[in-house]
């Protein structure tokens, strides 16, 4: 198959890709990769089957393709094709949640020499780098690694990037529960893709509206919450997105959940932080009907190897036993999202988990237990620095206006306006490790 041919039946496969002929545009991609002599060629249809296996969830096949495109890029010598190579090898391992490795990868795209490619991707290089570093739960570096690629966005006028990061930033923000600003930059997402994105893909949609539910669910708007959700599910089931399907279910799942624990105030039976604290008390039908989509939500994400994304199902199914007030089930539960969590490296989980774990051996009275799970909380919360540096008390336990200075230190607002610091506090005891109050 000659250069013509190629191009010609790499066209032919983005055709199909975009009326949703998804398989058979894998077809005509893999009959190029077998046929074609040229390394031009087949670098580009490589990365075509990179972006398809991404968008479908095959993150496996995705990561066999980046590898075969990186020896592409090899024999061709050509940095702007090495750097696109190792950018596709750095995102297929942030879908498989090895977080280490995307750091290491986004790193050698970083150091490659200076190529006509990296002022375009440079900017999803960061993005990629800031996802893998929420993934460990460093959150300075993630917010870090978001502004840069946010100043390569608009520096270049690149809406679609910007799209993303601010996607990105909505999750950052709603792990660390500031969600005024969780809910902020998914609508700002949406905007672009209303100004924007006439030619996008509507995955941009689906996603900013994935993660505008996720704000509106925790700021306890779960009408909203619940209509986003839907309109996200729709495009991720129209395109065939089974990672969306997956974080869509998951969302559903949380929705019910927190329909419950409503359900359960407005009883006037007290919550505590691991649930209902009255014994002999039948859950509300909300928390029965967010079992059967966490299970649904889990199945996808063992196919697809989200491990994170298993660790997050398995804490909301354990809040839910807990709700029902079966603890020993919610502790099966907490012990393999603890086993997923400490194999990915996310602090943020283990440290949510240990919460839950001391809320639990606290109302059986096993002080033991108690006491392992206290100090390991404390642990987690220094690893992730999420204290405030000037009042001492943790950020992400509750909802709260958040600032970022220049330096990417989060603080409470509040103390910020109240201390009027112009100057990192954290930078400036860097050397000295303080205390969690």
């Amino acid at each position: 198959m000659g250069q013509d041919q190629t191009k010609q039946q790499i066209e032919k496969g983005l055709q199909l890709y975009q009326s949703n002929q998804t398989e058979k545009a894998l077809q005509v991609w893999m009959k190029v990769l077998e046929k074609s002599g040229d390394l031009v060629g087949r670098f580009r249809v490589l990365g075509c089957l990179v972006t398809a296996h991404s968008e479908m969830g095959r993150y496996k096949e995705m990561l066999k393709f980046a590898v075969v495109q990186i020896d592409t890029a090899r024999e061709l010598e050509d940095a702007d094709f090495l750097l696109e190579s190792y950018l596709n090898l750095a995102r297929s391992n942030e879908k498989l949640c090895e977080f280490h490795k995307t750091i290491s990868y986004c790193k050698t795209c970083l150091g490659l020499p200076g190529t006509r490619a990296g002022a375009q991707l440079g900017g999803q290089v960061s993005l990629s780098m800031g996802n893998a570093f929420l993934g460990l739960s460093l959150f300075q570096k993630a917010l870090e690694s978001f502004e840069k690629a946010l100043r390569y966005a608009h520096n270049n006028d690149d809406a679609m990037l910007e799209c993303r990061v601010c996607c990105s930033l909505g999750s950052f923000y709603a792990q660390v529960k500031d969600y005024e600003k969780a809910l902020f930059f998914p609508c700002k997402a949406a905007e672009l893709v209303n100004d924007y994105g006439k030619g996008w893909s509507l995955k941009y949609r689906a996603m900013s509206q994935y993660h505008m539910a996720v704000a509106y669910r925790l700021l306890g708007h779960l009408g909203s919450a619940m209509e986003c959700c839907e309109e996200s599910m729709k495009i991720a089931l129209q395109h065939g997105d089974r990672p969306l399907q997956a974080l869509c279910l998951l969302c559903f799942a949380d929705i019910h959940r927190s329909r419950g624990d409503l359900e359960v105030r407005s009883r006037g039976w007290g919550v505590c932080g691991a649930g209902l604290t009255q014994l002999n008390v039948t859950p509300p039908p909300a928390v029965q009907t967010a079992f059967p989509r966490y299970d649904s939500a889990m199945s996808i994400m063992t196919e697809i190897g989200n491990r994170l994304g298993q660790v997050q199902v398995l804490l909301g199914v354990a809040k839910c036993w807990v709700a029902r007030k079966a603890l020993d089930k919610a502790l099966d539960a907490i012990e393999k999202a603890q086993d997923l969590a400490e194999e990915v490296g996310n602090k943020l989980s283990q440290l949510k988990l240990h919460c839950l774990s001391e809320s639990i051996y606290r109302s059986k009275g096993l002080q033991r237990e108690l006491r392992v799970h206290v100090v390991r909380f404390h642990e987690c919360v220094e690893e992730t620095e999420l204290y405030c540096g000037l009042c001492g008390e943790s950020i992400g336990e509750r909802n709260s206006r958040l600032q970022a200075l220049p330096c990417s230190h989060i603080f409470h607002l509040r103390c910020l306006q109240n201390n009027g610091t112009r100057s990192c506090p954290n930078c400036r005891r860097s050397s000295m490790k303080p205390g969690f109050v």
